[in-house]
């Protein structure tokens, strides 16, 4: 067995020619059916990782441009919700005026009627007055003066005498 493992040890020019022209064929052969296919499919999945790189970009890109957006969106929205809510306190307020002014214009026209009305009321009873103190002034003057005058004479003579007498 010693001289077995010998001669595994020395070098033999035969064994290294072998050797050599098989490692040779198995390199050409690796290439052949191995390297090629691998490279290739090594550079196949470079160029994808590269377009999937390039892909998760642009959709990164594309959502920061849509947050962008949302958030332009959203705070035109709030300010449009604002300008609403102003409009609507404005609009609430001038028709509160409108309907104060509204009131205050019925109040003066009621006051104004009511005034009228007063008047009309003060006018007829003053003449009532009148009409009263003429008929007892012509029956005062027709017992005082027993004279004989015919009531329309008594009448005309009471109208004169308050017509002079001041309006009050």
């Amino acid at each position: 067995m010693i001289l077995f493992a010998a001669s595994l040890l020395s070098p033999d020019a035969g064994l290294i020619v072998w050797i050599g022209i098989t490692f040779l064929a198995l390199l050409l052969l690796l290439r052949r059916f191995a390297w090629g296919p691998i490279t290739t499919a090594l550079t196949e999945r470079e160029s994808t990782i590269a377009a999937s790189m390039e892909q998760a970009e642009k959709a990164l890109a594309e959502a920061k441009q849509l947050q962008a957006d949302n958030t332009k969106a959203r705070r035109e929205s709030e300010a449009q919700a604002q300008a609403i809510l102003r409009g609507a306190r404005e609009e609430a307020e001038r028709l509160r005026g409108e309907e104060v002014d509204k009131t205050r214009d019925q109040i003066k026209h009621l006051q104004e009627s009511a005034q009228a009305e007063i008047e009309r009321e003060k006018q007829s009873a003053l003449d009532s007055l009148r009409q009263e103190v003429a008929d007892l002034a012509v029956k005062a003057a027709e017992k005082i003066l027993h004279e004989n005058l015919d009531a329309d004479r008594q009448k005309k003579l009471v109208n004169d005498f308050l017509s002079d007498l001041p309006k009050n």
